[in-house]
């Protein structure tokens, strides 16, 4: 049974709705910074699950919509991103960078590993390294016609997705709770100097002026702009045979109007004003509702236990890299513990992920400047890259 997009969108809408009160009304909820999302969708999804298991009818959700919401949250960061904050940021993002690369490595090490140990083909620990944790949904699909026409995985498909799906339940939960751990622990606060937030924050929110009419209609056209630039970007790197996703092309298409029109034209920008903040808010929220009450549960209990373990020994291990390493090597303060939501976000579900983590640790918490610019950085355009050579030298060395 597939619900059209139109009854999607207004579905995910009431279970944000949902996940807002849940998060208000219990303190669990509050104290670990779960995603709003995070907290409604995932019971959706449960309770899904629940009526397949009961009746055999599998509902699923037509997300049309949903990659449209991701394209405006991401353009709202571009907006947010002067270069003079891309600049203060190149050292961390750096050092993120070579950490995220060396944790893609031990994160196929691990899944083949442990497939090695259990007596499974080493490949299927592979589909639930880096093509899937890391790389998530779409690198999962991407690769699976290779695993099944090169090297004989006839389910790698259905595992890869499964693992993927699995992975993002992991990073959403995982995230909040190590923020709220190494925050507690070390007793850290937000710098006083951050100017530029991009989780769109209401410390660094432009005051001044409130949500109206004019300041909606001008923050849409200039995210709509934003969108028009990333699929100019998008279709000519297509066209050289170089492919980005879409969302970091408009992330792209965004930075290069927030530090060219308004230097050239005297105009007011949306830039760190409410109406923004609104429409962030708002997309990165029933996207990822859209992803989670969309999760079909029941092809997740159909894995075999080997699996489970192999999922189970990867969330040992991000949790262990992130809080011993990431955390120190980003410094130990506070925008490194934001970052740490972060990190736990894309190291096992996704870049959208990794957003609702450290907004829900900045909602609380305070502003991290840094954090917002780096992560979707990382995690959306150097990861794509680094992960597909990644992949293809294990697989040269397994074959």
């Amino acid at each position: 049974m597939q619900i059209e997009s139109f009854f999607t969108f207004n579905i995910a809408i009431v279970v944000l709705a949902v996940g807002k009160w849940l998060n208000q009304r219990f303190a669990l909820l509050r104290n670990y910074n779960i995603p709003d999302p995070v907290s409604s969708g995932l019971l959706v999804s449960v309770l899904l699950a629940i009526v397949h298991s009961l009746s055999g009818v599998g509902i699923g959700f037509n997300l049309e919509i949903r990659d449209f919401l991701l394209l405006y949250f991401f353009s709202s960061i571009g907006l947010n991103a002067d270069i003079k904050t891309l600049i203060s940021g190149g050292r961390p993002l750096l050092v993120l960078l070579a950490l995220t690369l060396g944790y893609t490595v031990v994160q196929n090490l691990v899944g083949t590993g442990v497939a090695t140990v259990l007596g499974l083909n080493p490949l299927l620990g592979l589909l639930g390294g880096s093509v899937s944790m890391v790389g998530g949904h779409g690198t999962a699909i991407a690769w699976a016609p290779r695993f099944l026409e090169s090297h004989g995985i006839p389910n790698a498909l259905e595992i890869g997705i499964a693992c993927a799906t699995f992975g993002l339940v992991l990073a959403s939960l995982m995230g909040g709770p190590i923020a709220r751990l190494l925050i507690n622990r070390y007793h850290l606060k937000p710098s006083q100097d951050g100017a530029i937030s991009s989780d769109l924050n209401a410390n660094t929110v432009d005051k001044q002026e409130p949500v109206s009419y004019f300041s909606l209609l001008r923050t849409f056209f200039w995210l709509n702009m934003s969108l028009v630039i990333g699929e100019a970007i998008f279709y000519t790197l297509k066209a050289l045979g170089r492919n980005l996703p879409l969302f970091v092309c408009c992330l792209f298409g965004a930075i290069i109007l927030t530090n060219t029109v308004p230097r050239v034209v005297r105009i007011r920008w949306p830039a760190r004003t409410r109406s923004l903040e609104v429409v962030a808010d708002i997309s990165l929220g029933i996207f990822l509702t859209m992803s989670l009450m969309s999760l079909q549960l029941w092809t997740i209990a159909e894995l075999a236990g080997p699996i489970l373990t192999i999922l189970a020994a990867q969330f040992v291990v991000a949790f262990c890299f992130t809080v011993f390493l990431v955390f120190k090597a980003m410094g130990g303060g506070y925008d490194a513990a934001v970052i740490s939501a972060g990190f736990a976000g894309f190291s096992l579900g996704a870049t959208p992920t990794a957003m609702a983590n450290m907004s829900a640790v900045a909602n609380k918490y305070g502003p991290s400047p840094q954090a917002f610019i780096i992560v979707p950085l990382v995690s959306g355009f150097f990861v794509d890259i680094s992960n597909s050579l990644i992949i293809q030298r294990f697989l040269h060395v397994l074959s």
